[in-house]
């Protein structure tokens, strides 16, 4: 249903009241809050719980796992109802024309009308000036497209510098303005580099600085099961709006189809992620248990030792307490593995674990 316009100015009005500003600041009571917040329209649930009306939300996942895929299909189905804004920096127009047709009958699948692709007009960049550019025509295009609805294919293009915690800090910064401005809902497809697929997905997992993580409101990552190359699975790995339905005991299972004119996620079900990593072998234990007690002798904290190499601080804890395995000599017995003893460094002081 639209908003009343009348209604909404008359909400402004009433939310002003009671309202003091310092600078960037607006001071309310908690109740008044309460009040005000109360008169506007619970968010609605965009895409099966994973993404929610005025949040900045985050899809990722490693190359050639079909982050795009999914995140066309959620466009497709979320524009069947309202406005969708595609900002697509992976295809070109003949690579999307190619995915969504049918090779033999060369049939084009149909999309909604409400769904506007928008790709990078390389004739047009200024490269001196591109983020704060391509955030500045992103703005533009969705006033024109007339939508609230907003995916942009990916950060990583956007952002060139999105490893780096302030510059990721600055452009994230931007979009949350966009979202505040405008009340938007935006998701940002990004990447992760090649996982450890014996490992659950984490935070951890995200590419670039633990800022970008901080600034998502919801962050939902795609898996490759280690039981069938076949299958993918959903994962949620930060919710605000809604509540974990799938983490870990209950991912969402698919199944990447092709159908004539189309390929996507077919859904298959759920299950626990255990089931679709790969079982880790004794040498690979080892090898992990190593490396955690050197970096642990570098002066590494556990936080460090369990973002590096991907594990959860209390594993990084477990086997930090355990006798160090002694790696075998070159004639297979055992003994030291002749690397400079560092013993004395003393390590970090760590955080708390939980």
């Amino acid at each position: 249903m639209e908003p009343n316009p009348v209604q909404q100015v008359s909400n402004e009005i009433d939310a002003r009241v009671g309202a003091t500003d310092v600078g960037m600041l607006t001071l309310r009571t908690a109740n008044k809050t309460l009040q005000v917040a109360s008169q506007r329209p619970d968010p609605e649930d965009l895409y099966n719980g994973l993404w929610y009306e005025g949040e900045v939300c985050c899809l990722f996942a490693d190359s050639n796992v079909g982050k795009s895929i999914y995140a066309v299909q959620m466009a497709d189905e979320i524009a069947r109802l309202r406005n969708v804004l595609y900002v697509d920096c992976e295809l070109s127009d003949k690579q999307f024309q190619l995915r969504y047709t049918d090779r033999e009958t060369g049939m084009l699948h149909e999309f909604p009308e409400s769904l506007i692709r928008a790709e990078i007009n390389p004739s047009k960049m200024d490269m001196k000036n591109f983020e704060e550019q391509i955030i500045t025509d992103i703005e533009t295009a969705a006033q024109k497209a007339a939508t609230d609805t907003i995916i942009i294919d990916n950060l990583t293009y956007l952002c060139n510098s999105s490893e780096k915690g302030d510059q990721a800090g600055i452009f994230m910064m931007k979009l949350m303005n966009l979202k505040m401005k405008y009340n938007w809902s935006l998701l940002v497809i990004a990447h992760t580099p090649k996982r450890n697929m014996t490992n659950p997905i984490t935070q951890n997992d995200l590419a670039g600085s633990k800022k970008l993580y901080n600034f998502f409101d919801s962050v939902f990552a795609i898996g490759k099961s280690a039981a069938d190359p076949k299958l993918r699975y959903v994962k949620q790995v930060k919710v605000r709006a809604g509540e974990y339905r799938y983490d870990a005991d209950n991912v969402i299972v698919y199944e990447i189809e092709h159908e004539t004119d189309n390929v996507r996620f077919a859904f298959k079900g759920f299950a626990k992620e255990s089931e679709h990593l790969k079982e880790q072998t004794e040498e690979e234990r080892i090898s992990l248990n190593q490396q955690a007690h050197e970096l642990r002798k570098e002066g590494k904290s556990i936080r460090e030792i369990a973002a590096q190499l991907g594990m959860s601080k209390s594993t990084v804890d477990r086997m930090l307490k355990s006798v160090p395995p002694v790696p075998p000599q070159k004639d297979g017995t055992s003994g030291t593995n002749g690397t400079k003893d560092k013993s004395n460094v003393k390590p970090k002081e760590d955080e708390t674990l939980f």
